[in-house]
């Protein structure tokens, strides 16, 4: 198949698009950047200049191809209102240029919203008021009554790997700039975590199996108590472990404050038996003793 494949050269989609290509599928990754166009080129991929809110391209990308896959999202926390408008805009373009086709659409979405302090299962629903990306779940699960073979992709909040930017990365930077490696309060809440591995594979048996209409988890472990990331930090930055109260949180984390406060264990179950997934690589407390996550 020919896939689109939006934010093709991220941290997510530049495991996505070999698993793609390995599957014998081409792949046009949309490219906002000439950097990022010389590396979707030099990976064999055909590029499609544009970005997530250049809605003409979006459509002309989804057009062409046989399916898509829906990565990109603008991870500005300090405007997520907009990133969710943004990214419900770009979901309703792709929707519209696939419609009628049977074509499928996979869109990347989260765990973070959808329950708190129980075990998220697939069947669950996030709180639009609490999630603001819960539009774009919604309009995406739609699409399948409009012939598209729509399925949403929940990723667990810790997508880990080498190159990883995100929540780990952020936590590190914190505690080399703090002196201590922090949890908050009694860092019993949990994390769940996938290796970015495995889950471009899963977006690859999502494309190519999922019946239309489905939500999937992209979890590999349930969850992982920040207490136990605080201290495999702790370890190899030889810091102290300590605990951080609720009430000091938000100086001494900052943004990651609202997140690293979560408990949000979640199941993939229903998933890994619907697409006889099975994830094969590192947990996450094993990805941070490799060492990668400290060079």
């Amino acid at each position: 198949m020919r896939i689109f494949v939006t934010g093709a050269s991220g941290f997510i989609g530049s495991a996505v698009v070999p698993e793609l290509l390995n599957a014998g599928h081409q792949v046009i990754g949309l490219a906002r950047s000439d950097a990022s166009s010389a590396l979707l080129s030099a990976a064999g991929v055909e590029v499609q200049r544009g970005s997530l809110e250049d809605l003409g391209s979006l459509r002309a990308g989804a057009e062409t191809s046989d399916g898509v896959i829906h990565l990109a999202y603008i991870h500005d926390f300090s405007q997520m209102e907009a990133a969710a408008r943004a990214d419900f805009q770009a979901i309703e373009t792709l929707g519209a240029a696939l419609e009628g086709s049977n074509r499928p659409l996979v869109v990347a979405s989260g765990i973070l919203g959808v329950t708190s302090g129980k075990l998220a299962l697939e069947i669950d629903l996030p709180d639009p008021e609490a999630y603001p990306r819960a539009a774009s779940s919604r309009a995406t699960l739609a699409l399948a009554t409009q012939g598209v073979r729509a399925s949403v992709l929940r990723l667990a909040p810790t997508v880990h790997g080498e190159g990883d930017p995100g929540f780990i990365a952020a936590l590190i930077g914190i505690a080399r700039a703090k002196g201590v490696s922090g949890y908050i309060s009694s860092g019993i809440n949990r994390w769940p975590a996938v290796h970015r591995l495995d889950a471009a594979r899963l977006f690859r048996l999502a494309l190519e199996q999922a019946p239309a209409g489905t939500i999937l988890h992209g979890v590999a472990e349930e969850g992982v108590s920040t207490r136990t990331i605080a201290e495999a930090v702790g370890r190899h930055l030889d810091l102290p472990v300590v605990s951080i109260s609720s009430e000091e949180a938000a100086g001494h984390f900052g943004w990651l404050a609202r997140f690293l406060t979560a408990d949000i264990p979640a199941s993939s179950a229903g998933t890994r038996e619907l697409l006889n997934w099975q994830p094969t690589h590192s947990g996450l407390i094993e990805d941070l003793e490799i060492g990668h996550y400290f060079h």
